[in-house]
């Protein structure tokens, strides 16, 4: 695996690829629109822009609803509306052709810093500063979720929408049951911020990435570590999965990323199994059975 200790060769920094210039406060969020040509960034400066990813130009004019800044956007399933968070605690859904509000939800008491979609696109799950988390389907409130007792930082949905994941400032992880929107399990290993969740591919290991500089794995069959962390030299903000779930990538305020053998790291927990899809187990089971 690769890792912060690991000792690196001295090479030329690496230079972006493009620049996009044009916003006047922090920008809080990046997603790339459907055909590969776009990409649309979210600020705290109230707007909405939208790129040209060759040019590095602005496309249009400011994607814009009021003064508030906007915290966090997430592009839906199907690539033809986007949901945004903002600090006056609205959700706003933008049309991407007409770069207009078509809904605005409210509820929220304090500054919406975390929104993703379900993989169906009918839900959205709004996370807050206030501690909650809230669920939306199609505009109306279905159910808040309350346990959290500081920022909802970070969301994620399984691939089957049977259950959500939250991470938190107050340094734990939540699991919950979609169904009856009731706490599942209760993730708690990390000593600071929770900053960022993925899900493997096969809806069975977590992780994790925190300001206590390290990055973990969890058995999402019992909510227990995989093995001992992953400590950084820095805050850690990003995590993501290979697509065949064998490889985790880290992004650290170290300025670096890393990349971590997960089916390593798994085998040697004596937990292989995690690592193969149930589905798949079990059509294999219903194979075997059949013959008997």
């Amino acid at each position: 695996m690769s890792s912060p200790t690991a000792k690196t060769e001295e090479t030329s920094a690496i230079e972006p690829h493009q620049e996009f210039k044009g916003h006047t406060e922090w920008v809080r969020g990046v997603i790339h629109l459907p055909g590969g040509q776009r990409i649309t960034t979210c600020s705290l400066d109230g707007s909405l822009r939208v790129w040209n990813l060759k040019s590095g130009k602005q496309i249009g004019e400011d994607w814009r609803d009021g003064k508030t800044g906007v915290c966090c956007i997430a592009l839906s399933p199907d690539g033809k509306k986007v949901v945004s968070g903002s600090e006056d605690g609205g959700v706003r859904l933008w049309d991407i052709d007409t770069c207009k509000v078509i809904a605005k939800w409210k509820g929220h008491t304090k500054a919406v810093v975390s929104v993703c979609w379900s993989r169906d696109g009918r839900r959205v799950l709004s996370g807050c500063s206030d501690g909650t988390a809230r669920q939306w389907d199609t505009g109306e409130l279905v159910a808040i979720l309350k346990g959290h007792t500081d920022i909802v930082t970070c969301l994620a949905w399984t691939n089957d929408g049977k259950t959500l994941i939250s991470g938190s400032s107050d340094n734990s992880i939540r699991t919950w049951n979609t169904k009856k929107w009731k706490q599942t399990a209760l993730l708690e290993a990390h000593t600071n911020w929770v900053c960022a969740i993925a899900i493997s591919p096969n809806d069975r290991i977590l992780a994790s990435a925190s300001q206590d500089s390290t990055a973990r794995l969890w058995n999402l069959d019992n909510g227990q570590p995989i093995g001992p962390p992953f400590r950084h030299a820095d805050w850690i903000h990003s995590v993501s999965f290979s697509e065949d779930g064998k490889l985790l990538a880290t992004g650290c305020y170290d300025k670096n990323a890393y990349t971590w053998d997960v089916a390593a790291i798994v085998k040697e927990a004596g937990l292989d199994d995690l690592l193969s899809d149930p589905k798949v187990r079990w059509y294999a089971y219903l194979i075997v059975y059949s013959h008997k």
